[in-house]
């Protein structure tokens, strides 16, 4: 059963190595996050599932001990998902989101429960995701989901997708969604203009959604929303 989630951004611009400094643009961002974590942590899970955005159109397991690197963005930094319990040999390398996920975790010193991961395809179709998000509530009498993904990524001229005035109103939707634990607007999320506008969190949060349907009747906060970088940014829990 779903007792507890967070929503969180999974740019690698997250991380200040990756950044070249501080970036403190994005301190507030990280503040939501830590924050977020400890909501997780005071929910007492039995299970953690960091869930993020993946190649492919379909699902992809990472057992805990699972290593991520960021050397693909120039910087001598790798991570492994959860406290390194096993090689993680089965899952291969952690994509950039769940190794984002990764080091939120080993930053605020993550010990309250197992990890695992689950990589989700983005252009995964809504209904598998609500599948996949009830599959994952039920490997555990106590789970919660740590949900990595941005928002759009066209918010400004100079935002990875350009300029789309569509970016700014799906955005505030999203998070005041997020905020709300709205699973009705998640699962109406739709992905062809979740295409457009170049949002990579628009799976995982369907997974969410239907990780809920098997939950506590749960109530959203929506701690964080930005986009300094023409990217929208939403830190967000449910418990």
């Amino acid at each position: 059963m779903l007792v507890a989630a967070a929503a969180c951004p999974c740019p690698p611009l997250l991380l200040p190595e990756v950044a070249a400094g501080a970036a403190p643009e994005l301190d507030a961002a990280r503040a939501a996050c830590t924050d977020a974590l400890g909501v997780l942590a005071a929910a007492r899970p039995d299970l953690l599932v960091v869930v993020g955005p993946d190649e492919g159109a379909g699902t992809h397991a990472y057992p805990a001990g699972t290593p991520g690197s960021f050397r693909g963005f120039g910087v001598d930094l790798d991570v492994r998902l959860g406290d390194g319990e096993g090689d993680g040999a089965a899952g291969g390398e952690l994509p950039y989101g769940l190794a984002v996920g990764a080091w939120l975790l080993q930053r605020t010193g993550w010990a309250d429960a197992p990890v695992e991961g689950r990589g989700v395809g983005e252009v995964l179709a809504p209904d598998a995701c609500l599948a996949e998000g009830r599959r994952l509530a039920a490997r555990a009498d106590r789970v919660a989901l740590l949900v990595m993904g941005d928002a759009s990524a066209c918010r400004t001229l100079k935002a990875p997708g350009y300029l789309d005035e569509r970016a700014a109103p799906y955005d505030a939707e999203v998070a005041r969604a997020l905020g709300s634990a709205d699973t009705a607007a998640l699962r109406a999320l739709d992905p062809g203009l979740a295409h457009d506008l170049k949002v990579s969190g628009r799976a995982p949060w369907q997974v969410l959604a239907g990780a809920a349907e098997v939950g506590a009747g749960l109530s959203g906060a929506l701690l964080h929303e930005d986009a300094p970088y023409g990217v929208g940014y939403i830190v967000a829990t449910w418990s």
